[in-house]
């Protein structure tokens, strides 16, 4: 059996890609990971197989599993892949022998690098598709916490959980959206004041006691 390698991306733009990570990209013969991300980097190698990351993740372990008898298989990740990626479900798939993972720049990180703020003492909490335990979000002097956002749980709507879970109104509040791109959107203010700022989506928050 061949291996799998998991590279991280990084936030979105491809010059935020490790050099090691876009060497194997390069070279593989076969891709697979977001449609996004197989426009920006697939078409390196001639006759390289592709296979788009969708919401069917089933399908795309299938897709693997069928591969690595024949070749090296190469799955893009979106940000690092130690922080909520598909690397959690090859784990449970595959061998850990055989999965190989290249680092890369995670969307939090990058926040906290745009807003010039050390990360060393941070709590990260995902909203993505799920609500945290409020006991974890609740408000103690000196906490440093980053959020991954989806839809329904967004830069609107967590600002005034947090507020219901006793942080106070000036608690420093920054919004982190489309990071990388050239479109990006940056904003810092408070939590009372998070409503007055454009409404982001999927997107990175960072709340500072």
């Amino acid at each position: 059996m061949h291996r799998i390698v998991v590279v991280g991306i990084g936030p979105g733009n491809p010059d935020f890609v490790l050099p090691a990570g876009r060497k194997v990209i390069d070279s593989a013969k076969v891709l697979v990971g977001g449609k996004r991300a197989l426009a920006d980097f697939a078409g390196g190698c001639p006759g390289q197989e592709t296979f788009p990351i969708g919401a069917d993740i089933p399908a795309v372990i299938e897709f693997i599993r069928g591969k690595l008898d024949s070749s090296e298989v190469v799955a893009m990740v979106s940000g690092d892949p130690g922080y909520f990626s598909l690397l959690d479900a090859l784990l449970r798939e595959f061998p850990k022998e055989i999965i190989k993972v290249i680092p890369g720049i995670s969307s939090v990180q990058y926040a906290f690098s745009r807003l010039a703020l050390p990360w060393h003492e941070a709590e990260f909490i995902s909203f993505h598709g799920r609500t945290p335990d409020e006991e974890r979000l609740r408000y103690k002097k000196g906490r440093l916490l980053g959020f991954i956002t989806d839809t329904k749980q967004n830069s609107h709507s967590i600002p005034e959980l947090l507020l219901s879970l006793g942080w106070p109104k000036n608690t420093y509040f920054a919004v982190g959206a489309r990071l990388s791109y050239d479109d990006e959107y940056i904003a810092e203010t408070t939590l009372a004041d998070a409503s007055e700022t454009v409404l982001q989506t999927h997107c990175v928050l960072v709340v500072k006691a």
